[in-house]
């Protein structure tokens, strides 16, 4: 098991430095909105949540309309090629 492994308990310090490292993951945008009403912990692991489902929503988004895209283009175009090439990198 990891030494953060059931037994035992995180230190105030690895708490704040494990918030701080989300904090720093979030676009700058969510950052200013949790440091401008004074971010707590429990905030940080909010917005952290919400931007994860809203970064689910856009690859589904894009996913769809990749599929889309290649349903009306010609398999054997160029374009088409160049993107199964990204695809498959």
């Amino acid at each position: 098991m990891s030494s953060r492994g059931r037994g035992r308990r995180i230190t105030d310090e690895e708490m704040n430095e494990l918030v701080a490292s989300l904090l720093s993951l979030l676009p700058e945008s969510r950052r200013r909105r949790i440091t401008a009403s004074r971010g707590s912990a429990s905030k940080v692991l909010k917005e952290t949540c919400s931007y994860i489902k809203s970064l689910h929503r856009d690859v589904d988004d894009l996913s769809d309309r990749l599929s889309n895209l290649m349903a009306t283009m010609d398999a054997d175009s160029p374009q088409a090629h160049i993107i199964r090439t990204i695809l498959h990198s």
